[in-house]
C-alpha cells in the first residue's frame, strides 16, 4: 500500500526546508507566549529539583560520608543550575520579542472591548442611571425626614414619660405623708 504524492512534492527539498524555516522564524505573539508559559514551568519544576537536591545533601558537620555522592549531588546541582540560567536566557528572549511584536499596537481602552447591542442602549442606560439616582436621593431625603420627626417623638415620649415619674412620686409622696 503506497502513499500518495503530495502537492508540493514537485518541489525541490531545499526550497521547502527553506519555506518552513522562515515560518518558524516569523512566530505569532501567542505562540510565544504559550512558549513563555511553557519555559516558566520548566523554571519552576528545574528549582523544585535544585530544592529537592539541596535538602537531601548532608552538611558539612565532621561526619564523614561518601565523596563519590557528594560528587554526584553537586554535578546533579551545577547542572540543573546551568539548565536554570538557560531557560532564564530563553525566558528573556520571549519576553523581548513578545514586547517587540507588541509595541506598534495601540491600547484599545476596556470600554471598547464591550460589545453593546445598540447604540440607543448607552443613551437609556444614562436616562435610566440618572433616574436611579434621583429615586436615590429622594428616598434618603424622606428616610433623612422620618428619622428627624422620629427623634422629636422620642423626645416628647421621654418628655411624657419624666412628667408620670414626677407624678408617681408625688403620689407616693402624699400617701408616705397621710400614714
Amino acid at each position: 500500500m503506497s502513499t500518495p504524492p503530495l502537492a508540493g512534492a514537485a518541489m525541490p527539498p531545499g526550497a521547502f526546508s527553506g519555506a518552513q524555516a522562515q515560518a518558524a522564524r516569523e512566530v505569532n505573539t501567542a505562540s510565544l507566549c504559550r512558549i513563555g508559559q511553557e519555559t516558566v514551568q520548566d523554571i519552576v519544576f528545574r528549582t523544585m529539583e535544585i530544592f529537592q537536591l539541596l535538602r537531601n545533601m548532608q552538611l558539612p558537620n565532621g561526619v564523614t560520608y561518601h565523596t563519590g555522592t557528594y560528587q554526584d549531588r553537586l554535578g546533579k546541582l551545577q547542572e540543573h543550575l546551568r539548565q536554570l540560567s538557560i531557560l532564564f536566557r530563553k525566558l528573556r528572549l520571549v519576553y523581548d520579542k513578545c514586547n517587540e511584536n507588541c509595541a506598534g499596537l495601540d491600547p484599545v481602552p476596556i470600554e471598547q472591548l464591550i460589545p453593546y447591542v445598540e447604540e440607543d442602549g448607552s443613551k437609556h442606560d444614562d436616562r435610566g442611571a440618572a433616574s436611579q439616582l434621583r429615586f436615590a436621593s429622594e428616598e434618603r431625603r424622606e428616610i433623612m425626614e422620618v428619622n428627624k420627626k422620629l427623634k422629636q417623638k422620642n423626645q416628647q415620649l421621654k418628655q411624657i414619660m419624666d412628667q408620670l415619674r414626677n407624678l408617681i412620686w408625688d403620689i407616693n409622696a402624699m400617701l408616705a405623708m397621710r400614714n
